[in-house]
């Protein structure tokens, strides 16, 4: 993660089989099950998530940050989901120095739920149709 602290995810049943679909191209047996185009020793860039994002004609609608902004604005707005476990999934920690001394749950029954709630949302709304593997273009 971007603050260097691991961040523990619990994943969908759909996102599991996204990562059991995608295990014959990860390169190696510790290779990256999304690899880097050019540099296959290092993930995948957030840059080439955004270009692919332009390729398929979102550019100025939408930036990857911007799905984060979607997922934490529906569950704020639209479930009963603990605020604290909300942020917490999205790797948020507490400003309040003394609070974040002290406060270090990390929800996670409930963000297993919350994810599998949002995988399943997601299916609802056509998603699984709309999820095609596109190929990613090299970016020089």
């Amino acid at each position: 993660m971007k603050m260097g602290s691991a961040h523990k995810v619990p994943l969908s049943r759909q996102a599991l089989a996204v990562l059991v679909a995608m295990r014959p191209y990860a390169i190696g047996n510790e290779g990256f099950v999304f690899p880097g185009i050019h540099r296959p020793e290092k993930p995948l860039s957030a840059n080439t998530m955004l270009y692919s994002l332009y390729d398929l004609g979102y550019k100025g609608k939408t930036t990857m940050h911007g799905f984060r902004s979607t997922f934490s604005t529906i569950l704020n707005e639209d479930t009963t989901f603990d605020k604290d476990a909300i942020e917490r999934v999205l790797d948020h920690r507490e400003r309040n120095r003394v609070r974040a001394a002290h406060h270090r749950s990390e929800y996670l029954p409930e963000r297993t739920e919350m994810m599998q709630w949002w995988a399943d949302c997601l299916d609802e709304l056509g998603a699984e149709e709309l999820v095609q593997v596109t190929p990613i273009r090299a970016v020089d």
